[in-house]
């Protein structure tokens, strides 16, 4: 996989308050990895600079290897790779219809008319609201509000897509089609970092886990650091069910989605 974007020794203060500590990230193209910590840990800080949306107080984010510039220039660069999907859907819907507010993004590329019409009709296909296309935003219930955002940051085409709780607020069946999703996104490409309170959606859906803790993200393959159980009290954290019934039976995991399947 082809490495897309990369944090080294970020660091981030709250006033005095020291939020990340050398904080190292590879994200590639294709990859789910799960971020997990308690509240407060730090990781709507991480997705903010991620996104070029703050400014570390220490180290660098590249895109491609090249850094990121926090002038408009470079914001833009990084807005056309990277999306950040919030956890509150109202905070990124504006306009009057679905339609105009997934083309928001698009329009704004400036890109031809027939080009933000391909791109918008497939993201309303991709989450699957194509028969919402022309009502008003702020009228549907909130997973599908939630499925608005998605699709406008989709219709950016980003090769990186960063989910802060995607699932939160949803029903299992909400949380199911988020999961199918993910996996279309990454089988065609995108790279997909989603923050999450929810180990067992976590354990499901990615191969990666990256744990904030005390400052420091410690990341490496989901079955093994979800499975930790020293490291997951240290962040506040409960081990997923699949482990634990895995190590019940007496058998090994080999693949983050071999329990959650059956």
């Amino acid at each position: 996989m082809t490495t897309v974007l990369s944090a080294r020794g970020l660091e981030f203060s709250h006033e005095t308050t020291a939020v990340l500590k050398g904080v190292d990230l590879d994200v590639c193209s294709g990859e789910t990895i799960a971020l997990l910590g308690r509240n407060g840990a730090g990781k709507s800080t991480l997705f903010r600079l991620l996104a070029a949306s703050w400014r570390p107080g220490a180290g660098s984010v590249t895109l491609h290897g090249e850094p990121y510039a926090y002038n408009r220039k470079g914001r833009d660069r990084v807005r056309r790779a990277v999306q950040l999907v919030l956890q509150e859907p109202d905070d990124q819907i504006f306009a009057t219809t679905v339609r105009a507010d997934v083309s928001y993004g698009p329009v704004n590329q400036g890109l031809t008319e027939a080009e933000v019409s391909e791109r918008v009709e497939a993201a309303l296909a991709a989450t699957g609201i194509t028969h919402l296309a022309e009502r008003v935003p702020h009228h549907l219930s909130f997973g599908q509000r939630k499925r608005v955002v998605l699709a406008g940051a989709l219709a950016m085409r980003p090769e990186v897509l960063l989910l802060d709780e995607p699932t939160a607020g949803l029903d299992p069946t909400g949380t199911r089609e988020v999961a199918a999703s993910i996996e279309k996104l990454t089988n065609a490409g995108t790279a997909v970092v989603l923050c999450t309170h929810d180990v067992n959606f976590a354990y499901a859906v990615s191969r990666t886990a990256a744990i904030l803790v005390d400052g420091s993200l410690v990341s490496g393959p989901t079955r093994d650091i979800l499975a930790d159980h020293v490291l997951m009290e240290r962040a506040g954290l409960e081990v997923p069910w699949a482990p634990l019934v895995s190590r019940a039976l007496g058998r090994e995991v080999t693949d983050t989605r071999d329990l959650h399947d059956r």
